[in-house]
């Protein structure tokens, strides 16, 4: 598996390994070694599998407090998205910036996102799924978003007009939710 640092260093790509011949390919997409020896020992304890039916569909931008927040390994199982990541860790140098990766089955590539940061995607194709690891179980007390538009991100979503969930229509703007989370210098 490779892994692959983002602008924001925290947010990683990894990339299995694909073994294939002509009846298609295999690959493994977790791997508790090789995460561990990677600096990556990470406790998965969920497993969570979205479908959206049309274009433009954007789940996000999500997070979960703490003493519940989540690192989450997402890909893309057929269609494709855009998924961003969002540093909202109070004092980090990175603060408000955000990365987006586009997934797709053929590329791959997974997208590890850390506690700490806001989580959303939107849809590039219809029928999408989206499957993603969770390190926290689901914790409706500690569930909290972000808009996907808050101007103060500018991310560019490819979309000024998402079709979004009720929760998601009505997010707050990141000044809004408060300070969940610290930046905490890594030695």
């Amino acid at each position: 598996m490779l892994f692959n640092p983002t602008s924001l260093p925290e947010v990683l790509i990894l990339t299995p390994r694909r073994f294939g011949d002509s009846r298609g390919w295999f690959m493994e997409t977790w791997n508790a070694k090789a995460m561990a020896d990677a600096g990556l020992d990470l406790p998965w304890v969920q497993d969570n599998h979205s479908f959206s039916a049309a274009k433009g569909t954007l789940r996000g931008l999500h997070f979960q407090s703490p003493p519940r927040a989540q690192d989450k390994l997402v890909r893309c199982t057929r269609g494709a998205i855009l998924d961003v990541a969002v540093d909202i860790r109070t004092g980090s140098p990175r603060y408000g910036q955000h990365v987006a990766v586009e997934l797709t089955p053929d590329n791959g590539c997974q997208l590890l996102v850390p506690k700490g940061f806001l989580h959303g995607f939107v849809t590039l194709t219809a029928d999408t799924e989206v499957q993603y690891k969770c390190s926290d179980l689901y914790s409706p007390e500690n569930d909290g978003a972000v808009r996907w538009d808050d101007p103060a991100l500018g991310i560019d979503w490819g979309t000024t007009a998402p079709i979004l969930s009720d929760k998601d229509a009505r997010a707050s703007l990141l000044a809004e939710i408060g300070q969940p989370f610290r930046y905490e210098v890594m030695e």
